[in-house]
């Protein structure tokens, strides 16, 4: 577009919507602020006769009275502020070399507060955009076709039908019609489309409001007004909230399926018969005693909603669906880039300098030697804490506090748990943050990518820490205390994956997100005398206005709070079908709330072009990848998926799983506890107890090996290892199959991009013939001809 239309269309008598400088003229295209600590007498000097007085100013003499100690503070500071100032003014100067022009204002409403208002001349802009290569729809719009007939009624039958799903943004043109984009020139502004500006009470309508949380988002519309790095995390933020809707669904059909068939589960129906009579070992030393199996009846009705035979299914079905979403990323990532005219884009700063195993070390021998402590303490602590507190409910002589103690004990225990994960989150950020300065990265998107891949393991191994340690490491010995239920450790794995969940989701992701801004904000307006605030409100610009807004700090902690939700959703489901659709509640939620506080709460960002999400995406490929073993061992190992199948198939007389509740328990002798272990009141059941079980594989007393692992033991610890390799595999084959079947680019995407290639092409072509021909028609008489100096090549 040319200098006239650019000026016309900025060029406005709404005083609101367009802040201008003190001549009305030039427009106000960025505000810087700053405070002001010295009187306004002292920022009237020049650069140059500052600097001079910096090193020829005498010191001063405090007077008698006068603390020297406080007077050399007071020195301190001067000298501080005379720096901030000096480089302030050699920064304005730099950007006055640019070209750019600035106007200050310095306390005239809000006290301490400076405001340096920048304006781009349009020769600036023309020559930043030719050097960053941006490119510009033209004024020539083209059809885009979108394949075969078949396909065509298949799209316009889906507009029809999410019509009302799309917001009211006023721009929505039909997919089938786009402007071609060349790089920006001055030579050929006339060929130039002109770019509308935008409002933002459009985007606070049709985006940051919860009343349309059943709408599409308008992306193309953030993407213009907060660039593409933040567009594309809204995108990939929608489309992640799409997919989990099948996801919820099919893992609520596996709940509502646990729930059908509870009744008519046999091995919860063996530990609820009271005919059984079956005698438990303590669950912990002296203050335990025996106890009967039946009241692991609730237990073991519960763990049969998540442990059932839709639980496989399940784990398959969320590994595919896993690689499903990374390629309809792709894809969607691929759409985006073509329609913004970022195919071509290429960054243009410079490549990253490698460093050496040696200038690595130090940081991450500190990252490796924290996380194997943090890792230890918190497992520690568990386990003391249940050992502690199960031991305390069992001495209690009140009745209330020694019923239901496990679900006690596990519940209390994941509280605490999630309590220690929010606040070693927020020390996990320092502490990565510190790692990454010391290193010293030679760019700043080198520092970035560092800087979350340190902040992902740390705070990944925060969140999941307590979850591998129920997985995987609960200890299954003769030690009773340590044991998980009858019926598994799957139902302890549920409990602490679902308060984590919820609790991150509402405490750390949504009540932190809405009450810390505000709090912030509340705090910045305090420090204005009330009396004057309705005042200032009335006749505060917009810029002035925005300063009481939070500093936009980056999105890294928007993609780190998402990523540590779709680790719960993928790694753990097989223990928590229901993961999906408390995932997909919180996304409903967190893209209206995170819209609200992008328009509302922050600052407006610096635009930013990217092309992907950058090393995000790679963090969810390798996610998916590991979610695929820990889903196998966690049917394997953490439930009893596969000793029923093996009790069913090699020791069941009929075929069934009748017995196999005492098929799992083994036998031991009281006589052999070690003295000091004993309970304090064996006759707590009424009787004397000879032989008690416990859960396990072992061989009975009166054997040959007492205690020792049994044969069943060994055969259904192979049955499990070769279910992990035959699930690892398969699982991973069918989703490598995915992945080759779905390509990275759709294909009418291909033909559009070469199409559009060709278009441009004759498009100038035609107007570089049709300037020649005016210049002909305007100038008929014949020109000189010119003699070419002789080469010598």
């Amino acid at each position: 577009m040319s200098k006239d239309i650019y000026l016309k269309s900025c060029n406005t008598d709404d005083a609101k919507l367009w802040p201008y400088f003190q001549d009305g003229l030039r427009r106000i295209d960025y505000v810087l602020t700053y405070n002001v600590q010295m009187p306004q007498s002292t920022h009237k000097q020049s650069s140059k006769s500052c600097l001079c007085c910096r090193f020829k100013r005498e010191p001063k003499i405090p007077p008698a009275h006068e603390d020297p100690e406080l007077a050399a503070q007071e020195q301190r500071l001067d000298y501080h502020a005379d720096d901030q100032r000096l480089r302030r003014e050699e920064f304005e100067e730099n950007l006055r070399e640019m070209g750019l022009e600035m106007e200050k204002e310095e306390g005239t409403k809000l006290p301490g507060v400076g405001f340096l208002k920048i304006h781009a001349p349009w020769d600036v802009l023309c020559r930043e955009a030719e050097f960053m290569k941006l490119k510009m729809p033209t004024t020539k719009i083209y059809k885009v076709s979108q394949g075969s007939s078949i396909v065509e009624k298949v799209n316009m039958f889906l507009q029809k039908v999410t019509a009302p799903l799309q917001p009211k943004v006023g721009e929505n043109q039909t997919e089938n019609e786009k402007h071609l984009s060349y790089p920006f020139s001055r030579e050929k502004q006339h060929l130039m489309y002109l770019i509308l500006v935008l409002s933002l009470q459009i985007l606070y309508e049709q985006w940051a409001s919860y009343s349309i949380f059943y709408k599409y988002q308008p992306i193309g519309l953030v993407r213009k007004y907060f660039g593409e790095k933040v567009g594309l995390y809204f995108a990939w933020l929608g489309v992640y909230t799409q997919m989990l809707i099948p996801a919820a669904i099919v893992g609520v059909i596996v709940f509502l399926y646990g729930c059908a068939t509870v009744d008519n589960n046999i091995p919860s129906m063996e530990v609820c018969d009271e005919r059984n009579n079956i005698t438990m070992c303590p669950m912990c030393d002296r203050a335990c005693s025996y106890w009967k199996l039946v009241t692991a009846c609730g237990t073991a009705r519960a763990s049969h909603l998540f442990d059932n035979a839709a639980t496989v299914f399940f784990a398959i079905f969320m590994a595919l669906w896993a690689t499903m979403f990374m390629e309809h990323w792709k894809r969607r990532q691929m759409r985006l880039n073509y329609v913004w005219d970022m195919t071509s884009f290429e960054d243009g700063e410079v490549k990253n300098v490698k460093l050496t195993c040696r200038d690595r070390m130090p940081a991450y021998m500190t990252i490796i030697t924290m996380m194997i402590f943090v890792t230890l303490a918190i497992v520690f602590g568990v386990v003391l804490y249940r050992v502690s507190i199960m031991t305390a409910l069992h001495m209690s002589s009140t009745p209330t506090f020694r019923t239901n103690i496990r679900a006690t004990v596990k519940t209390t225990a994941a509280i605490i748990n999630l309590i220690i994960i929010i606040i070693m989150d927020e020390v996990y950020g320092a502490i990565a943050r510190w790692l990454t300065i010391m290193e010293v990265p030679k760019t700043d998107k080198s520092f970035e990518e560092r800087l979350i891949f340190k902040t992902f393991i740390l705070k990944f191994a925060n969140a999941f820490t307590p979850i591998v340690y129920l997985a995987f490491f609960r200890v299954k010995s003769l030690c009773f205390t340590l044991q998980c239920a009858h019926a598994g450790c799957l139902m302890e794995l549920c409990i602490q994956l679902c308060i984590t969940m919820l609790g991150k989701q509402l405490i750390q992701n949504n009540l932190f997100e809405i009450g810390v801004p505000k709090l912030k904000k509340m705090l910045r307006q305090r420090k204005i005398d009330k009396n004057h605030q309705e005042e200032l409100n009335r006749t505060l610009h917009r810029h002035e206005k925005d300063h009481f807004l939070g500093p936009f700090v980056g999105l890294n902690p928007e993609y780190m709070e998402m990523i540590i939700q779709f680790g719960m959703v993928t790694l753990f489901v097989a223990s928590f079908p229901l993961a999906p659709l408390f995932a997909l509640l919180n996304n409903v939620i967190e893209i209206r709330l995170d819209a609200k506080k992008f328009v509302t709460e922050l600052r407006r960002p610096i635009a930013v072009r990217a092309k992907d999400i950058g090393i995000w995406y790679t963090l969810l490929r390798g996610i998916s990848k590991v979610a695929v073993i820990v889903n196998a061992f966690v049917i394997s190992f953490t439930s009893d998926f596969i000793p029923r199948l093996v009790y069913q198939h090699m020791y069941s007389p009929d075929g069934t799983l009748h017995g196999f509740v005492n098929h799992t328990l083994s036998y031991f002798n009281v006589s052999h506890f070690q003295p000091g272990t004993e309970p304090m009141v064996p006759m707590h059941l009424g009787y004397k107890v000879d032989v008690c079980r416990y859960k396990d594989y072992r061989d009975p007393p009166w054997s040959d090996t007492p205690y020792e692992f049994s044969r069943e033991f060994w055969a259904i610890l192979a049955a499990r290892l070769a279910f992990v390799i035959v699930f690892q595999n398969v699982v991973m084959l069918m989703s490598d199959f995915v992945d080759w079947l779905i390509p990275d680019i759709p294909k009418d995407i291909s033909i559009q991009i070469h199409k559009e290639r060709n278009l441009v092409v004759e498009l100038f072509m035609k107007q570089e013939r049709g300037k020649k021909y005016r210049n002909t028609v305007r100038d008929p008489s014949p020109q000189p001809l010119r003699s070419r100096p002789s080469s010598q090549a």
